[in-house]
């Protein structure tokens, strides 16, 4: 197949697909079947046959988005793999992946993995139910970073959001799960409205422009411009519809109550940990929708200050780890936005690698506070105290997770820190520069009283009892992972700056066309 010509609306050449870099066999399809050929065996086997099968499942695919990382050319900024099977129409199956795709792929991989060996220690039983749920999640996100049609990536959202939805209430830890789950299906519902909407008004536009045929492949879509009169509605349905799994400020509300009640550790890492609203906007409004999105970029600017603030504030007045939790959540994303809104490219590459940072971070956060309540029965910091001489290594993974969130050296936070600034003082200037780093302080705060109050201090309550933990070799194998998988990344980020170097390109051109920024203008 031929490289598509230049987007004639801006002038700017699209990312494209490369077909000299495919492998002997379809690793994308492969990687999508082989969780969901898993869950089909782990379903109807015993409880320790599913955790050993889940475990082997998740490793065979953490290294095949190794082998896909190993195999992929850094040098050109095309699309890769790709894969093609024809199905009807406008759900053709179309996938392939760039820099940023491997990178999510990885980090999906690599947290599925720890999930997969976190069941049995916190003894979320069933085990065959558990694992089948996780495996299923697993091959909706696989499928969703490598979909380049937006409407395969809205239904299996849809279809990840109910797994998801599962795992919150099914291991729930609170009586009031049932006020958690309604508020999460009430928020995730209309969020995923949105999208359908969204969706629907862009392939239709499409329609009207190409003689009543439908498309929903990014390929096809960045080849046809989008007619002014329709840009500020499909912006606005496809943002907000990502913002609220992301979350983003104001649309944040189901978090705090799904983190405090549901599971402890593994919906909230699976929900937040691996942000697919941020992929999904990278992927696929960003990409589409230029002139929308510098329409509307002071506003959702202003959003996202307020929300670094405010969920800072509210982070400090909890009295609940989990919470605490949920509010560092709301405020890191405030951060990550003002990068992304900054359409600069230092700062394009600098929230790419923060969100996966963060995605690491808090996962290592959330797991060492179910590891926490695996031992103590509790998340409320007054009950909480003096477990640094019996959980160290645990203690140690909380303070390196923390300390990742906000970006402090030898984390992979820092650099991804570092060129989100440079590329937001190039675009806003100092004021909101300084507003973003000030929330980065506020975190570091909330954060280390946090693990003063856990680790060190002494418990306000004197009821305490900490278990003994019949699983603690697994206990720390899961701690001391995140620890070298945190601090490795943080002493080498270059390899997944370079990643996502080239694959990032076609979205600085399309930002830095004059054309974009003439027609943006009010």
């Amino acid at each position: 197949m031929a490289d598509y010509p230049a987007d004639p609306a801006g002038g700017v050449l699209m990312q494209v697909l490369a077909w000299h870099t495919q492998l002997e066999f379809p690793i994308l399809a492969t990687m999508q079947l082989l969780p969901f050929a898993g869950l089909l065996i782990v379903r109807f086997v015993g409880n320790r046959i599913a955790a050993l099968s889940a475990l082997a499942i998740t490793t065979v695919e953490l290294l095949l988005a190794i082998y896909l990382y190993m195999q992929f050319n850094q040098d050109i900024s095309a699309f890769q793999f790709g894969e093609f099977l024809d199905l009807y129409g406008p759900l053709d199956y179309h996938a392939a992946v760039d820099g940023v795709s491997v990178l999510f792929l990885l980090l999906t991989s690599f947290l599925i993995l720890i999930v997969a060996l976190y069941g049995p220690i916190r003894g979320l039983t069933p085990q065959n139910r558990f694992q089948t749920t996780v495996l299923g999640t697993q091959a909706c996100l696989v499928a969703m970073f490598v979909t380049l049609n937006l409407l395969w990536f809205v239904f299996i959202s849809f279809i990840q959001l109910i797994l998801l939805g599962y795992l919150l209430w099914r291991w729930a830890t609170s009586p009031n799960k049932d006020t958690a789950f309604t508020r999460y299906l009430q928020f995730m519902g209309s969020g995923l409205l949105l999208l359908i909407l969204g969706t629907l008004l862009l392939g239709w536009q499409y329609a009207e422009v190409h003689n009543h045929v439908w498309s929903f492949d990014l390929v096809d879509l960045q080849g046809s411009p989008i007619l002014p009169v329709y840009q500020g509605w499909i912006f606005f349905l496809l943002f907000y519809g990502l913002a609220v799994r992301i979350p983003l400020f104001p649309l944040h509300g189901w978090l705090p109550l799904a983190v405090e009640h549901g599971t402890v550790a593994v919906a909230p890492i699976l929900l937040v940990g691996l942000k697919t609203g941020i992929y999904g906007i990278l992927r696929f409004v960003y990409p589409l929708l230029p002139e929308a999105v510098m329409e509307w970029q002071t506003f959702l600017l202003v959003l996202a200050v307020m929300g670094i603030f405010y969920a800072a504030l509210l982070a400090m007045m909890q009295e609940n780890l989990r919470r605490l939790l949920a509010y560092a959540v709301i405020s890191h994303t405030g951060i990550v936005m003002i990068g992304l809104l900054s359409l600069h490219p230092l700062a394009f590459q600098g929230s790419t690698l923060l969100t996966i940072n963060f995605g690491l971070a808090i996962a290592g956060l959330f797991f060492m506070t179910g590891l926490i309540f695996q031992r103590t029965g509790t998340t409320s910091l007054k009950q909480l105290g003096g477990l640094f001489d019996h959980m160290p290594v645990v203690a140690i993974a909380f303070l390196v997770a923390g300390l990742a969130i906000v970006g402090m050296p030898g984390t992979p936070g820092f650099d991804a820190a570092h060129l989100l600034m440079e590329g937001s003082i190039e675009s806003f200037g100092t004021l909101v520069t300084i507003g973003a780093a000030l929330g980065n302080v506020m975190a570091a705060g909330f954060l280390l009283w946090a693990f003063q109050r856990v680790f060190l201090s002494q418990a306000e309550a004197t009821t305490l009892r900490i278990k003994t933990s019949a699983t603690l070799s697994t206990e720390v194998l899961i701690a001391a992972v995140i620890i070298i998988a945190l601090l490795g990344l943080g002493f080498y980020t270059e390899p997944w700056l370079d990643l996502i170097d080239k694959s990032l390109a076609p979205l600085n051109d399309l930002y830095s066309s004059p054309v974009v920024h003439e027609y943006a203008q009010p």
